[in-house]
């Protein structure tokens, strides 16, 4: 049996991608690697939902996170930071370490930032030059409201609105442009389903401007030697070719099948994942559904409830199929039963319940 992955990345790496990986290597160089390349920087415009550049850096995810403080602010700018776990105070440690003013806003773990916190420290900070924030915080498992947040920045300030979209650009539902991100980041090891190894981060005209005004040091992970290699469809240093050809297949694969597709079909498994045994322990703390992100683990708990008709709605919207109505595979015939026989107001299961639940939501 093929070993499975169950953790929020490195995810499970699907076979056309693994398949694309093993192909002859190629030189960066080459014209049939400019061709690729500029297939792929198109396909992740479409990924992130933006006509703007996204720049592939290669590097982890905390990689493309320290890229865009060393080229995004200056020496000791003031920059606001929403700390709501371990990867939100990733970004006031990378602001300390460039020697910047940081002012960290503090939430408690499991829970999500109102937005009108948010609005009333750049209130209290109008000098702030830029927000940075998370958008699923990986060791909560929550869901932050990073277009509200975004939203009511824009309204009192001109700080930018960077977002740390590792482990949520292909899983949760994302729109950069439509929702005024000026900066996000992301990972290849996640929503991309590709090994580590590769960052992206797309900017928008804002923060190009403030790219090109930043005076702090970087030299590897420079953004403008990056758009300068950009239009000429290449890389500034030597990519890595082979996530570069994973990178294709899985990005064509997704783009084929439609976000929508995978941002329902996570949603379904986050809604199969809290069936456990009794006294199973979980990291995540999140606390409600609505904070819930949907590519992380839920809480344990004895029982569970859906939070509302909408949830049950979700999983009822195909007549128990599963997503995608050409594939036309129905659910078991217990699973089927099982959510015929839900409330409407919401699903509930007891102890035992995982392997149906795991059946409604694949």
């Amino acid at each position: 049996m093929r070993p499975r992955l169950f953790t929020p990345g490195p995810t499970q790496i699907p076979e056309q991608v693994i398949n694309a990986m093993s192909r002859p290597m190629q030189h960066h160089r080459s014209p049939e690697f400019k061709a690729l390349f500029r297939e792929v920087t198109a396909q992740l415009k479409a990924f992130f939902q933006t006509e703007h550049d996204v720049l592939i850096l290669t590097s982890s995810g905390t990689g493309g996170m320290d890229a865009c403080v060393v080229n995004l602010l200056r020496r000791g700018a003031k920059i606001l930071t929403v700390e709501g776990g371990k990867f939100g105070q990733r970004w006031g440690e990378i602001g300390r370490a460039y020697g910047l003013n940081v002012i960290s806003l503090k939430v408690e773990w499991g829970e999500a930032i109102d937005p009108n916190e948010v609005e009333a420290a750049v209130q209290e900070n109008p000098d702030v030059a830029a927000v940075f924030l998370t958008h699923s915080e990986t060791s909560t498992g929550v869901a932050f409201d990073v277009r509200a947040i975004a939203e009511k920045v824009r309204q009192h300030s001109d700080a930018l609105v960077v977002v740390d979209g590792i482990t949520s650009v292909g899983v949760l539902p994302f729109y950069k442009d439509e929702w005024h991100i000026d900066v996000c980041v992301s990972g290849s090891q996640k929503g991309v389903m590709i090994p580590p190894g590769l960052a992206f981060v797309a900017l928008n005209d804002r923060a190009w401007q403030r790219a090109e005004q930043s005076d702090l040091p970087r030299y590897y992970l420079d953004f403008l030697h990056a758009r300068k290699a950009l239009k000429n469809d290449n890389t500034p240093w030597t990519p890595a070719i082979t996530l570069m050809l994973g990178l294709h297949a899985s990005l064509s694969m997704i783009l084929d099948k439609g976000l929508e597709y995978f941002w329902d079909k996570y949603e379904r498994l986050a809604y199969a994942t809290p069936g456990r045994r009794p006294g199973h322990r979980t990291g995540a703390v999140c606390q409600t559904a609505q904070q819930r992100a949907h590519g992380h683990q839920s809480p344990a708990g004895h029982r569970w409830q859906a939070a509302c008709g909408a949830a049950a709605h979700a999983l009822r919207r195909d007549r128990g199929r599963r997503p995608g109505t050409s594939q036309r595979k129905n659910l078991s015939r217990g699973a089927h039963g099982l959510l015929r026989s839900s409330r409407y107001g919401g699903l509930r299961f007891g102890h035992g319940d995982g392997a149906a639940r795991s059946r409604l939501a694949i």
